[in-house]
């Protein structure tokens, strides 16, 4: 690709990115992108053809711009089940107040947006992939509790780790971010280890 191929499609995800987040669900539509964008609508469907491939690809780009496989290294380079269970929970924990408002659009036009829908699915996908790998490591080790089964404690800690976990725990019940950490890595390590 071009340096201006790469800059609009650039710009293109960063100002869905805004959208997304100022919108709080409400729509986002390929027209306001483009307006936002300083593009035309035509321009953005030569980038992302369908509507869902640009809301997937504007939140592998703001993963990209997080870091999060950086954040993730401790947690895949971990020698041990606990230590990777730990170490991915700290990293999503911590992730989760910097994308919540584009999770928190995501999740309110899931129902009646199928490329929203397709897009929150990606991401937690990639979640649910993190938190199998700790299990499979919990596993490894002999670890996991003799009563769960990978898909179990898979479901447990994915669950646990939910985006709306944390915003009932942190928003609504005005637990500190630190606290929330802590307080996951506690309860994980109970559920999964017996």
């Amino acid at each position: 690709m071009s340096s201006e191929t790469d800059e609009t499609r650039t710009r293109i995800l960063n100002a869905a990115w805004t959208l997304l987040e100022s919108a709080g669900g409400k729509g986002v539509r390929m027209s306001d992108i483009a307006k936002t964008a300083g593009i035309s609508r035509q321009a953005v469907y030569l980038h992302f053809p369908t509507r869902a491939e640009l809301l997937i690809a504007t939140t592998r780009h703001i993963d990209m711009l997080k870091g999060v496989d950086e954040r993730l290294a401790a947690s895949r380079s971990a020698t041990s089940g606990l230590g990777r269970l730990d170490a991915f929970i700290d990293a999503w924990g911590n992730y989760i107040p910097e994308i919540y408002g584009v999770a928190k659009a995501l999740l309110a036009m899931q129902d009646t947006d199928e490329a929203a829908r397709l897009a929150w699915a990606d991401r937690m996908d990639a979640v649910r992939d993190g938190c199998k790998a700790a299990v499979g490591a919990l596993k490894a080790d002999g670890k996991l509790a003799g009563s769960l089964n990978v898909t179990e404690a898979t479901d447990i800690l994915w669950a646990l780790l939910s985006v709306q976990t944390w915003a009932h725990l942190t928003l609504d019940c005005g637990w500190p971010q630190r606290r929330y950490v802590a307080k996951m890595k506690e309860l994980a390590c109970k559920a999964l280890t017996g």
